[in-house]
């Protein structure tokens, strides 16, 4: 069975409609596909779905599930921020993920540009990255209490622009430290976690989110892990699904 759980549509930040992913995705044998429209943030609409949009979604996935019900099973889900405050109750899953860290009054998102993450860290860090990945894994440690999610989203996406270390060591001891206590958190979920391939797909990254060595700590934790691409693009579904199946088989 080939499943994708993790797919954004133009309804949020995603470049095709929904149903140009329905077909693709039975082009490529895919079994179960789900859509995860990202929740509303009042902070920042740049990005994730209006809330017009989010009643127009919710319609057209479930008019597309019946439609395409005895080609592909299609799921109704939603990728729920840690900073939203819309209700996921209707949904058939969540995904929970952590885009921001909030720093008084500021949200700093977490995966926008490497200059922007580096302008964060000087002007409410005083450079200090350790600072900045302590609060980061301090939400992702949480997000299972906030959203009650399914599915953990990108455990480490702090790591975004991170390739060869040049922002910050993870080898450093406070950086390990705060994600084995947000890792040890997540562990005694319910949720499962994704290994998600959405930043190899886009250039930004050589290895999925998490990482082999990460993906190790929760296999020794006996829990499920699922792939998947955080599908931006068609193109995209089943980036990187040979690589993920020997990470985590």
């Amino acid at each position: 069975m080939i499943e994708n759980l993790h797919t954004h549509t133009t309804y949020c930040d995603g470049e095709n409609s929904a149903e140009e992913l329905v077909l693709k995705a039975i082009e490529l044998g895919i079994s179960e596909l789900g859509f995860s429209g990202h929740s509303y943030t009042f902070f920042d609409e740049s990005y994730c779905m209006s809330k017009e949009k989010t009643v127009k979604y919710k319609a057209e996935v479930r008019r597309l599930k019946e439609e395409y019900k005895n080609k592909i099973r299609i799921l109704l889900g939603v990728e729920q921020d840690y900073y939203s405050k819309e209700p996921t109750n209707d949904y058939d899953y969540v995904i929970g993920s952590v885009h921001y860290v909030k720093k008084d009054v500021n949200y700093i998102p977490i995966d926008e540009s490497k200059e922007i993450l580096e302008n964060a860290v000087k002007t409410h860090y005083n450079g200090d990255f350790y600072a900045l990945a302590e609060d980061y894994y301090a939400l992702v440690g949480d997000v299972y209490n906030k959203t009650k999610c399914d599915i953990i989203g990108h455990f480490d996406l702090i790591t975004k622009f991170n390739n060869n270390n040049e922002l910050f060591d993870e080898n450093n001891a406070r950086y390990k430290n705060a994600l084995n206590n947000a890792l040890e958190k997540l562990c005694n979920t319910p949720a499962v976690f994704e290994v998600n391939t959405g930043g190899m797909a886009k250039g930004y990254k050589s290895v999925p989110y998490p990482n082999k060595q990460i993906i190790e700590k929760i296999k020794n934790r006996k829990k499920k892990l699922i792939f998947s691409s955080d599908c931006h693009n068609k193109e995209q579904l089943l980036f990187g699904l040979d690589l993920v199946e020997k990470l985590i088989n």
